[in-house]
């Protein structure tokens, strides 16, 4: 090329970088024909679409897309600590109704006994969401999860029932939608469980698709206390409701008609649609009232919590039935949404939490009671293996429960952070209860009162099931909604294009490239990822290492949801096997934030830096896996090439928690007790005459008061000094040779006693004739049915 093609390729270049960076030419040049070419292919939203999608607000996940996170931010955040009111509610009324709580007994009677019904009354634990002001408790977000916490670990059907009427619906509807009149009316009540909530929302027709609910209800007049007012008459079917078979208020969602206009002649409201429709309405609805069927029961898997169907045929309630009265007629859908992006993230995540933590306590104690060729199973590392997972998974998921709920504290409704925790919680949890029932081997298929862990085991598809099942919330819940309202560009972008704003778009658009092009410059110089710790304070070498490695993960996972997205267009929410797929890195960036923060705010023992280690190397080896899963099955094969070379320079580096850090968990929650009490601090211990977990753990610190002991003798039989023979008689020659004391001796005994009775299971004298009057209560210990 001679001086004068150069000349005229720099001029060129010029050309191009003023046309690009002077925003006035750019919108005239470029901006105008890329606003006409997007309009035409971005597909049209629809309006339960955009209100899902705008529920709730954006908290750490966004900054997760930014392929930034201020990691600073995150760790200098204080989640709120329990105030000493909150605490003194666990320690008393929620230890006090763990103790009365008997699941053998309750399974068998199918229902919680009348005393404990008057006892979580009495105490309100049915108003712990609904303010002082109301007659409730007003506990926080944190102190609210941690009451489920403990009672999940002592009673699946205590813990739901309380969960619910402080979870979604009437009361959460009405503190933040409802009208004066209605919370005076409604709180106290509900508070004082006067009035016993159910909400219903599933139907046979309508279940992940709550919107496509055929339960109607059409604006009439009718009669009500003998007068004649504006009214709604209802007519639904809804099934798997909580509560519902003992509620005395329902709360309804169902489709508002106006055919005749009477709203808006009226009430002086918008006219309806053309065919009458104002939308998905909630409503609060006297379970008493003439043409409503409740009280039939479904049966959850055996776990005998209050659930069933209920039906209404020309239920007549006026206007003011409505949540936050006639105002609110048609808005449902959007206070649904609004509600559920903050009570997913308490009950349901505080219930996971609690199996995770109890399979934890109980396993360690089985490990270390049960032996098998002369050894604790627990010192052999098939065992080793499920028990790191287990003690693992435990700090992790508390890690995320706490930063959570803490998120809600401070007034966020985290719609994408709480499907995560709902979502991958509930399936933290049903792996660690199936890692403990493999430990626990033929002990955990023997139902009774001693069994303490087949209940969980059982029931954990209903965790899995209930507000939004996991299939869903992964596949197009968590990167669906994640992928628009978290990306800083994305939302802008759609919002300009609806209202052909040339100016908002260009903004937005070219914002969206520079995005990218950082973002492959992260993946792509050496150091330049990691995100921002300055001003975070003294961190240990291992969160430092490991929050540069989530920072530049976060950078990959913006980097291929911005590629999948341009090369997809509106293919991708149809494709959920790779959304799914982006879904589990958006997860596991988050559960291994949480894990990080967990441990910088508890300190950064040096006791707890495996946990930090394995929950790191977990949560990285996940993110990499998805986005590999992702790139292998991208269809566009040139882009996945590209793409691949930025995220992968070297290949996978990540790898599962390593053999040895996983027995360094094992051993840690078998001979460290300070170290397994704060894995498990939030669950309820029984005393040691309960036949389950009670008497396990009294036999566990029988046998770790004998350690030394064993070690002792089992050195001697190494060394020959002492034969190889049966323990009772061994022990009896190690004293005689010195090598342990009487004192020690009898250590040996009581452990060798409590060892056996720990290990033993249930049997019963006639299955056939099993009768809940026959059960007994499994506080005496007894496990044999009369004759």
């Amino acid at each position: 090329m001679g001086p004068l093609g150069a000349l005229l390729l720099d001029v060129l270049v010029l050309l191009l970088v003023l046309t690009v960076a002077v925003p006035p030419l750019r919108r005239a040049i470029y901006t105008r024909l890329i606003l006409r070419l997007v309009s035409r292919t971005l597909p049209k939203m629809g309006d339960t679409e955009r209100i899902a999608l705008e529920a709730g607000t954006v908290w750490w996940d966004g900054e997760l897309f930014s392929g930034s996170p201020n990691w600073t931010r995150l760790l200098r955040f204080k989640p709120l600590e329990l105030t000493p009111r909150e605490q003194a509610f666990i320690d008393g009324p929620v230890a006090e109704l763990c103790a009365m709580l008997d699941e053998w007994r309750i399974e068998h009677q199918k229902d919680l006994p009348p005393e404990v019904w008057r006892f979580i009354k009495s105490k309100g634990f049915f108003g712990m969401i609904i303010p002082e002001s109301y007659g409730g408790l007003g506990f926080s977000a944190a102190a609210h999860s941690a009451v489920v916490v403990k009672l999940s670990s002592r009673s699946l059907t205590a813990a739901v029932t309380v969960m619910v009427p402080n979870s979604l619906g009437p009361a959460e509807l009405l503190l933040q939608y409802g009208t004066d009149e209605q919370k005076r009316h409604y709180l106290p009540r509900l508070a004082s469980a006067e009035e016993i909530p159910c909400f219903a929302l599933t139907g046979p027709e309508a279940g992940s698709d709550a919107a496509a609910t055929a339960s109607q209800g059409v604006v009439c007049r009718g009669v009500w206390q003998g007068r004649e007012v504006l009214g709604i008459r209802l007519n639904w079917r809804k099934r798997y409701i909580t509560l519902a078979p003992v509620a005395t208020l329902i709360g309804l969602a169902f489709r508002l008609r106006d055919p005749d206009g009477l709203l808006a002649r009226n009430l002086d409201a918008p006219p309806p649609a053309a065919d009458g429709d104002l939308g998905i309405t909630c409503a609060l609805v006297p379970a008493n009232l003439p043409g409503i069927r409740i009280g039939q029961r479904h049966d959850p898997l055996g776990i005998p919590f209050q659930n069933g169907p209920t039906e209404g045929h020309d239920v007549f309630v006026p206007l003011d039935a409505i949540i936050g009265g006639p105002a609110y007629a048609g808005h449902g859908w959007r206070m649904l949404m609004e509600s559920l992006a903050a009570g997913r993230s308490v009950s349901l995540p505080a219930l996971s939490v609690a199996g995770a933590e109890f399979a934890a306590r109980a396993t360690s104690a089985y490990a270390l009671v049960r032996k098998q060729f002369d050894l604790p199973i627990g010192r052999f590392e098939g065992i080793e293996e499920p028990l790191a997972r287990i003690a693992g998974m435990a700090y992790l998921m508390n890690g995320a429960r706490r930063l959570t709920c803490g998120a809600v504290d401070a007034g966020e409704r985290p719609a994408v952070v709480s499907a995560i925790v709902k979502a991958y919680l509930t399936e933290g949890m049903r792996g660690a209860l199936i890692d403990a029932m493999d430990v626990r081997a033929g002990a955990g298929i023997c139902r009774g009162p001693r069994n303490m862990l087949a209940r969980g085991y059982i029931s954990a598809p209903i965790a899995i099931t209930v507000e939004g099942a996991n299939i869903l919330t992964r596949s197009l819940i968590i990167y669906g909604q994640g992928a628009i309202r978290c990306h800083p560009y994305v939302l802008k972008e759609m919002r300009a294009v609806a209202a052909k704003d040339l100016a908002a778009f260009d903004l937005a658009f070219f914002g969206h490239l520079g995005f990218i092009l950082r973002n492959v410059a992260r993946l792509a110089i050496p150091g330049l990822a990691g995100g921002r710790l300055s001003g975070a304070g003294p961190l240990s070498p291992a969160v430092r290492r490991g929050l540069r490695a989530l920072g530049r993960a976060s950078a990959a996972f913006a980097l291929a949801s911005d590629v999948a997205r341009a090369t997809l267009g509106g293919q991708l929410k149809r494709r959920e096997k790779l959304s799914g797929r982006l879904a589990d890195a958006l997860a596991w960036l988050y559960l291994g934030s949480a894990a990080a923060k967990r441990f910088v705010d508890d300190g950064q023992r040096r006791e707890d830096l495996p946990f930090l280690r394995w929950s790191l190397d977990q949560s990285l080896w996940r993110v990499e896996e998805a986005l590999s899963g992702l790139l292998a099955n991208f269809p566009n094969r040139p882009a996945a090439w590209l793409l691949g070379r930025l995220v992968f320079p070297f290949g996978r580096r990540r790898r599962p928690p390593s053999d040895r850090l996983g027995s360094t968990l094992a051993r840690a929650i078998l001979e460290d007790p300070a170290v397994r009490d704060r894995l498990t601090a939030d669950i309820y211990l029984p005393a040691a005459a309960d036949p389950g977990m009670g008497r396990l753990e009294a036999a566990f610190a029988a046998c770790q008061a004998a350690l030394p002991a064993e070690a002792k003798v089992r050195d001697a039989v190494r060394a020959r000094r002492l034969p190889r023979e049966p323990e009772g008689d061994l022990a009896e020659r190690a004293v005689a040779a010195g090598v342990i004391t009487a004192d020690e001796q009898r250590l040996l005994a009581e452990a060798e006693r409590m060892r056996e009775d720990a290990i033993q299971v249930d049997a019963f004298d006639d299955l056939a004739r099993f009768d809940a009057a026959d059960v007994p209560h499994a506080g005496n210990g007894a496990s044999k049915l009369s004759a």
